[in-house]
């Protein structure tokens, strides 16, 4: 184990480290679309063995570290936090911390320190680890700071201020607002199995435990997900699977209702009628005699 006199800052192989000269910044500092968002330092540490920081009374800046590969281990206010390959961490502003690369698996990371009034507006102060748990969200963020370098490396104008800031607000919303996409796939691939089911159960009674057995998922999961994507409950949603069908087989047959109903699941043709009425506005009769105006 390392003492920390034997840890160092910084200096390693293919390292980029940038440095904005404040008296380049100055004149642009206040501009509205700068003073809102803006990095001051950047840089990538590759296979950054023996890397450690501290900072007794905090940053002036915010402080992102994003782990592209290895692993390494950051401590705010004495709470310690693991930060593994394809996790980021913010360090806020003014709080006490140090971070150092793991011995045995060092990180690579890029980071930046940043502020501005609109950093308030990212939720940085819940010190959370946050995932990239796709390659294209990978992808994404090392080409937005591939494209701060970049900039950075040509001449410290008005506009190229302006581009990293937008550059940098990018980065953060990558993390903190994007939706993961794999968490949405998967919530989307739920409800697409549901209603695959329920188009193969149009002629039974379903109920919410039912569906979620069938489908190995919670009540509670498969309730929000389906109102989150189809702003229905699971069950409304294939009543209305139903009467659609109800409606396609009153306008495309001359069956009677009563075998309808009985082919929807419903024994009962006076209570099919009155769930019929209540969903499509009025009675099935009606309905097929055109007497209707289509519900938006």
């Amino acid at each position: 184990m390392l003492n920390r006199e034997d840890k160092k800052k910084d200096g390693f192989k293919d390292e980029q480290y940038i440095v904005i000269p404040m008296e380049s910044f100055s004149d642009y500092k206040d501009h509205p679309l700068i003073r809102g968002l803006f990095l001051t330092d950047i840089g990538f540490f590759p296979k950054a063995l023996h890397h450690y920081r501290e900072r007794e009374e905090g940053g002036e800046e915010n402080i992102l570290i994003y782990c592209m590969e290895g692993e390494g281990t950051i401590v705010v206010e004495g709470e310690k936090y693991h930060l593994r390959d394809h996790e980021a961490f913010t360090i806020p502003a003014g709080e006490r911390h140090e971070y150092y690369a793991s011995e045995e698996n060092p990180w690579s990371i890029f980071w930046v320190h940043f502020k501005g009034e609109n950093a308030a507006y990212y939720p940085l102060s819940r010190k959370q680890i946050i995932e990239l748990n796709s390659q294209a969200g990978e992808s994404r963020i090392i080409t937005l700071f591939d494209i701060l370098f970049r900039v950075l490396r040509r001449n410290y104008t008005l506009g190229n201020f302006i581009y990293m800031s937008q550059v940098l607000s990018l980065i953060l919303s990558e993390f903190y607002f994007r939706e993961k996409v794999d968490e949405a796939s998967k919530q989307n691939k739920h409800v697409t199995m549901s209603i695959r089911y329920m188009y193969r159960n149009l002629d039974k009674v379903l109920t919410l435990d039912a569906l979620a057995d069938e489908l190995g998922l919670s009540k509670s999961y498969l309730n929000a997900t389906f109102k989150k994507y189809t702003d229905k409950a699971p069950i409304d949603f294939f009543i209305n699977l139903k009467m659609q069908e109800a409606c396609k087989l009153l306008k495309a047959t001359d069956r009677y209702i009563v075998e309808i109903s009985q082919e929807l699941g419903y024994e009962d043709p006076y209570y099919f009628s009155r769930i019929f009425k209540k969903v499509i506005g009025v009675s099935p009769k009606e309905y097929r005699n055109g007497n209707y105006l289509q519900r938006q």
